[in-house]
């Protein structure tokens, strides 16, 4: 009977330590699958707004068809309404011809928004307001160009209250766990990055570009584009 205990025994440490063994590696190859700041924008969906979800959609993402991204030719206002976006709403396109940039632009971060278009930052301030823009989004899609934009380029930026016109001050160069450039800051700027193109994996270097506000102009009246 003792003998038939030590064998049941032995057997549980051995199975268990093959299962110990079998799931390291699972998770190994799912780090090694997944890069990191995919894996990390996955997880920050955790702390999204929850009025943004459902229990059967998920995120909620708004399209916005009524941003106009023709420039201004009627009468604007340097001063006006600001109208604030939601988590997960377009609430702006982003245009830059020098580099053939034209992208939508959705507030807050997740995998999914950055499927769509740039992001940004729901820390940062909102397009009418003191303070720095930031805009990001993959560099395999949106941003492919990004290191195109070269100081004294124009970067538009159409909303449905207004449209913001920044001019390309330097680009930047700077590791993700560098948060010089995407702080808040007291002028008007906005600053635009991504990954470095890597052929394998994914880099922890970023390259951006950070612009000075040229002109700001709202819709008169409502606030809307018309």
């Amino acid at each position: 009977m003792a003998k038939t205990k030590q064998k049941g025994n032995a057997l549980i440490y051995v199975m268990t330590g093959i299962f110990m063994a079998i799931l390291c590696v699972a998770v190994s190859i799912a780090l090694l699958t997944v890069p990191y700041e995919k894996a990390q924008t996955y997880l920050n969906i955790i702390f999204m707004n929850q009025e943004r979800f459902t229990a059967d959609q998920g995120l909620v993402i708004t399209e916005n068809e009524n941003i106009s991204t023709d420039l201004p030719s009627g009468d604007m206002e340097e001063t006006g309404e600001i109208i604030r976006p939601s988590f997960g709403e377009q609430y702006a396109v982003l245009r830059c011809e020098a580099a053939q940039i034209e992208v939508p632009v959705y507030w807050g971060s997740s995998a999914e928004l950055l499927d769509r278009g740039a992001c940004q930052s729901s820390a940062s301030t909102v397009l009418g307001e003191t303070g720095n823009a930031v805009i990001d989004a993959h560099v395999n899609t949106f941003f492919a160009n990004l290191t195109q934009i070269e100081p004294g380029d124009e970067i538009v930026l159409f909303t449905e209250y207004g449209v913001f016109t920044y001019t390309a001050r330097e680009q930047v160069t700077f590791q993700n766990t560098d948060k010089k450039y995407i702080l808040p800051t007291e002028n008007d700027q906005l600053t635009l990055y991504t990954c470095e193109a890597q052929v394998l994996g994914t880099s922890t270097t970023r390259v951006g570009v950070v612009c000075d506000l040229k002109s700001k102009l709202f819709y008169p009246g409502e606030g809307a584009a018309e």
